[in-house]
């Protein structure tokens, strides 16, 4: 009986594209606390305080139906919040192990590359100056489900295959982006979305805390 053929090993990681809210930044509670707001302006649902944790186990798609959205008035909420994050940047602080997460990839010899809905200028305040420099293309400003032509571009401009391009995230979109493009694609556990959310979409890796990518990372340079 022939031997069972041996898969072939991953392309090792040349550069890994990070989401920002939820992801390196610690704006959960902050944008929680404008929904109300964001629903009394683009009329959809108000979110009650025991809807929350229910809405944290549901896909993005799920969660935008919920709320009622209808999908042309994303790109205008997208805007509405980056204007809104512009004013409150104070507020919003990166995760425990962020700077450090960033520079020890960036040490590594790893590019990083940063794609959100947020604003590249809103990024960059939360990050500072040092930890904003680690990062060699920003593509922001994509609309909540579009990030897939965002990684498209960052891609064609570092000239780093998909293959060897990790994309973290916190939301099932992120997951569902990735895969579009053929990129690994990895979730963290301290962001938006639930464990079994996150799961439920097969990412490659979940991570419960920074140290967890480096050691993704580190395991699949060579």
């Amino acid at each position: 009986m022939a031997d069972a053929p041996i898969a072939p090993a991953p392309a090792p990681i040349r550069l890994v594209i990070f989401d920002f809210d939820g992801t390196l930044s610690d704006s959960g509670d902050w944008f929680i606390s404008m929904i109300d707001h964001l629903a009394g302006i683009f009329h959809f649902r108000k979110v009650k305080g025991d809807e929350i944790e229910m809405l944290r186990h549901r896909s993005s798609r799920e969660v935008i139906q919920y709320l009622g959205i209808s999908r042309w008035k994303l790109p205008f909420i997208a805007w509405y919040v980056r204007r809104l994050v512009g004013r409150n940047v104070g507020q919003i602080e990166l995760f425990p192990g962020t700077p450090d997460l960033l520079q020890q990839i960036n040490a590594i010899g790893v590019q990083i590359a940063l794609v959100t809905s947020n604003s590249e200028d809103n990024a960059r305040r939360i990050l500072g100056p040092e930890n904003a420099a680690l990062i060699s293309f920003y593509a922001c400003g994509s609309s909540l489900f579009g990030k897939a032509p965002k990684f498209r571009r960052v891609l064609k401009r570092l000239g780093v295959p998909a293959a060897e391009t990790l994309a973290i995230g916190d939301e099932t979109r992120d997951v569902d982006s990735a895969r579009e493009v053929g990129m690994r694609a990895g979730s963290v556990l301290w962001g938006y979305a639930r464990e079994q959310a996150l799961a439920a979409t097969r990412p490659d890796a979940m991570f419960r805390a920074p140290q967890d990518i480096l050691d993704y990372v580190g395991a699949h340079r060579d």
